[in-house]
């Protein structure tokens, strides 16, 4: 990947390496309350859960910041070019993070709802697509770490495997409900917490996409794509 070219005053550089250090920093501890969040439903720990929910502040209040840097580079920097779709970019990114980190939130809010609920077999799929879902999150920020745009693609074949989870529990979990009515309301948290796994990969892989247009200027279209643009704004 080419480097970016140091400019001629160097205060820019520094207030575009801060503003990528304030996105990454924000990745990290979204990345931090999804697995957290898939712990405490997992162990059906309540306070693990509530942890996520208290954290959940922080993540915010850098998003905040994160938005007046920017903008503050904007205003007093006036970038063009490269340098303007990186803190756009960079911005837009501090968004979905933000949107990542509260559906991993609305996951731990429901783990006291289902913490008596152990018998529901549809729910040893949970595990294994929170795993895939960590991992589509954790390559989209490595990407925009590194500034690589090559990870856009393999997060749009991992996401792909998310929505192919998503569709099997969602099946397991409606026939389930069918055969036995009193496990209706569980199963029901169980589809919001797929649900929400499944957004998460989404906004995960928008955030790659968004990395390999800031590196390169060029938009990566997954025709395959059933994400909402809306909810991003990146479309």
């Amino acid at each position: 990947m080419t480097v970016p070219a140091a400019h001629t005053v160097k205060a820019f550089d520094d207030d575009l390496e801060r503003l990528r250090a304030l996105v990454a920093e924000m990745g990290g501890l979204a990345e931090a309350a999804l697995g957290h969040a898939t712990d405490a439903l997992i162990r059906r720990d309540p306070s693990l859960a509530a942890m996520v929910v208290a954290e959940d502040r922080k993540i915010d209040r850098m998003a905040t910041e994160i938005e007046r840097e920017g903008v503050c580079i904007i205003a007093l920097r006036a970038p063009l070019a490269d340098d303007l779709r990186e803190v756009v970019s960079a911005l837009k990114i501090a968004v979905l993070i933000e949107r990542l980190a509260d559906f991993a939130k609305h996951i731990a809010g429901r783990v006291t709802v289902i913490q008596d609920h152990r018998g529901i077999e549809p729910l040893s799929v949970l595990p294994a697509m929170s795993v895939t879902v960590k991992d589509v999150v954790r390559t989209a920020l490595d990407a925009f770490a590194a500034r690589d745009p090559e990870p856009a693609l393999q997060v749009g074949r991992q996401r792909r495997i998310v929505s192919d989870f998503y569709d099997s529990l969602f099946r397991a979990l409606l026939t389930h409900m069918m055969e036995d009515a009193q496990t209706i309301t569980p199963c029901a948290h169980l589809l919001f917490i797929a649900q929400s796994l499944e957004r998460i990969g989404d906004h995960a892989a928008i955030i790659a996409e968004v990395v390999h247009y800031a590196a390169t200027g060029e938009r990566v279209r997954d025709d395959s794509d059933d994400t909402d643009p809306s909810s991003a704004g990146t479309r």
